[in-house]
């Protein structure tokens, strides 16, 4: 697989009230397989369409109570941090500051001026 290009859309991640339920849902509609992987917060779920990598699911965070299952989108972008600071300096509210997840990169999540949701990351360097 390529390497996520900055200023594109590069993941799509489901924010589910009802993970098992979401899980099935997705699996029988679009025949996606659903696998495992532990995170500090939580099992983490990576969908797959045959080999390739199509999506993340996750329980929604309890920091999120009342906001009903969504999915959400990521751009890779060059500096996650600098990024988040200059969307604050235009406007945006910061709903998530820029944080690390581990083995894979920083991200942050912000909404803009006019209400739009937006995730940003910038993923670690791949080894090997």
């Amino acid at each position: 697989m390529d390497a996520p290009k900055n200023g594109l859309f590069s993941w799509n991640e489901l924010m589910s009230t009802d993970v098992e339920a979401s899980r099935k849902f997705y699996s029988e509609l679009l025949g996606w397989t659903a696998k495992e992987m532990p995170m500090p917060t939580g099992t983490y779920y990576v969908f797959h369409a045959g080999e390739q990598q199509a999506a993340g699911l996750m329980a929604m965070p309890p920091q999120a109570k009342g906001i009903p299952t969504y999915w959400g989108s990521y751009v890779t972008v060059a500096d996650v941090d600098a990024l988040t600071a200059q969307a604050a300096r235009m406007g945006a509210r910061i709903l998530v500051p820029p944080m690390d997840v581990p083995g894979v990169g920083r991200f942050s999540t912000f909404q803009d001026p006019q209400g739009g949701v937006l995730s940003v990351i910038t993923y670690s360097p791949r080894t090997g």
